[in-house]
């Protein structure tokens, strides 16, 4: 029908802008370390900007780990390598052009798989000691770990030597060479049903124990006659037999044989110097054990230390005389220049000489030495198998002496004086001229000069005026001290 008289009404226009919806291609992701992964964040309407936020709330900002990229409504976040520390909620934020904004967030766990570090193998220990075990294995999360030994686990096992510590190394007290074997160390992570492990051989090493040896033995010196020593050892691994004579190694010669891995030491033509003690040695890297066995040698008397002697005037000196011999021979001491002897136990009238000694050393002491006692001195060593003789000498240093008295001469200008100054000294002294602070000769000057004569230094004087009369000085020097003495030149 048709309505009549109607009015005619205009109609507003509304214009609506798109309502924004942001989403992400994931919500929640689990990442194993050292993967990698990305995610889409789709805006539908009209987005002006989409920002990425890490779990911290910051803003992301492309990294060489971590990359964004905008391609129109979409933005793509890539996370290279994921770490521990990338776990967390990410959020993609669009942002309209009146300010608008819409997110979506995902969540990403960050997990690492089981992961056995710096695994060693065989790992050893030492047979006693108290063995900690290393296995480093991680995970996220903590992996729960288990060592078996022949397919048991050892915290089944009826010893409590056993444990498994905090940090999930295995703890044997007292190891012993029975706790030998392969160990497998097992990590589970129970919520992936994850399981890895790792075989480590473990060895004990038992030190070396010597048995078999022979604490001492006779020989005689001169006869040709051989002798053999015999050192058996036990230790794991096997040790090495070595012998030691007075610290050095001794290897097979004309006078050694080594047979037996070194087990067997034969000393050929047995001499006197062949006496004391000899040391085996066995040696594994468990350690290594000494036992000592002495070749007693009966020989004549024979000085084994005497040596020259130095001392100086007034001082202390010791005279050491030494001497082997099978039996241990008595030591006397003769002084050359008046053939008195000394003997254990002697002392000088005076009481500056006193000999001590035992087992076969004797120490000659002299105090408030003088210079009457140097010279020779005899040490005899004697026993009932004969007797041996060696001489030494003391040297007795002292500073300078001067010879003569004669200390005032006299001349006149143009009479040439020689002034002797003769100088005793130990050890020899270096001699000079001086006049004031001048040493003699001066430069330039030809009527004064210096010569030496056996101890002697002469000093020349052709006096040429008034000044060359008066006082001159002779000055001696040794390492012991510095003299001088003073002469005067008179003018007739």
């Amino acid at each position: 029908f048709k309505l009549m008289n109607a009015k005619t009404y205009s109609q507003p226009t509304l214009y609506f802008s798109a309502l924004l919806q942001v989403t992400i291609s994931l919500s929640k992701v689990e990442l194993s370390v050292g993967e990698s992964k990305f995610f889409t964040c789709t805006a539908i309407g009209e987005p002006d900007n989409i920002e990425w936020y890490n779990p911290q709330g910051e803003k992301i900002v492309s990294s060489q780990r971590v990359v964004v990229q905008k391609e129109g409504v979409r933005s793509r976040l890539t996370i290279y390598n994921a770490d521990i520390e990338d776990a967390g909620i990410y959020r993609c934020q669009a942002t309209d052009a009146k300010g608008q904004t819409q997110e979506a967030t995902v969540v990403l766990e960050i997990y690492q798989k089981l992961i056995f570090r710096d695994i060693i193998s065989p790992q050893e220990f030492r047979q006693g000691e108290d063995a900690e075990v290393v296995c480093r294995v991680t995970s996220s999360p903590a992996p729960i770990v288990s060592w078996l030994y022949r397919n048991e686990e050892v915290t089944t096992i009826a010893d409590n030597r056993f444990a498994i510590l905090a940090n999930n190394n295995l703890q044997i007290l007292n190891i012993n060479k029975s706790d030998e074997g392969v160990y497998r160390c097992e990590g589970r992570v129970e919520a992936r049903g994850e399981i890895d492990f790792r075989d480590i051989i473990i060895i004990v090493n038992v030190p070396p124990a010597i048995t078999l040896l022979q604490k001492s033995f006779n020989a005689t010196a001169d006869r040709g006659e051989a002798i053999t020593l015999f050192c058996r050892a036990t230790g794991s691994p096997p040790p090495e037999i070595s012998w030691y004579r007075n610290g050095k190694l001794i290897e097979e010669n004309e006078k050694y044989m080594l047979r037996g891995s070194n087990t067997e030491l034969t000393i050929r033509d047995i001499k006197n110097i062949d006496a004391g003690p000899y040391i085996c040695n066995a040696k594994n890297k468990a350690g290594n054990d000494k036992k000592q066995t002495f070749l007693q040698v009966f020989v004549q008397p024979q000085i084994i230390q005497l040596k020259n002697e130095t001392t100086f005037e007034n001082g202390k000196a010791t005279l050491i005389c030494e001497a082997k011999g099978e039996p241990i021979p008595e030591i006397t001491w003769k002084r050359a220049i008046d053939g008195i002897t000394f003997s254990e136990g002697d002392k000088s009238p005076d009481g500056r000489i006193e000999v001590k000694g035992q087992h076969g050393k004797s120490s000659l002491h002299i105090k408030d030495v003088k210079l009457s006692d140097s010279g020779r001195y005899d040490c005899e060593a004697a026993s009932r198998i004969g007797g041996h003789q060696k001489s030494m000498y003391l040297d007795i240093e002292y500073a300078p002496t001067f010879v003569s008295n004669q200390t005032m001469y006299y001349s006149w200008e143009g009479n040439p004086i020689n002034i002797s100054c003769e100088v005793l000294a130990n050890p020899s002294a270096s001699v000079q001229w001086r006049r004031g602070k001048l040493v003699l000769p001066v430069k330039n000057t030809t009527h004064l000069k210096t010569y030496s004569t056996g101890r002697k230094l002469i000093l020349e004087i052709a006096p040429t005026s008034d000044n060359d009369f008066g006082r001159y000085n002779c000055t001696a020097t040794n390492r012991i001290g510095t003299r001088y003495q003073e002469y005067t030149l008179g003018q007739a």
